[in-house]
């Protein structure tokens, strides 16, 4: 099969990077650990203006509810 460009010249995984991985693979994260990552996430990525505040977006975040 011919060699892909995208996969030529590759740098090796990063050794530290991979041993935290490997460290980290079973460990759980709590509904408080995740609700602050989402909320954490969201205002991130919001559009940068004053009426958007890491307030707002954790008031958003109690009154959205996420269905499965």
């Amino acid at each position: 099969m011919a060699d892909r460009k995208q996969f030529k010249d590759v740098a090796p995984a990063d050794a530290e990077l991979l041993r935290l991985l490997d460290e980290t693979r079973g460990v759980l994260v709590s509904e408080e650990q995740l609700r602050e990552q989402r909320i954490s996430f969201a205002f991130g990525n919001a559009p940068h203006s004053v009426d958007i505040t890491r307030d707002s977006v954790v008031r958003a975040s109690q009154s959205m509810r996420l269905r499965a």
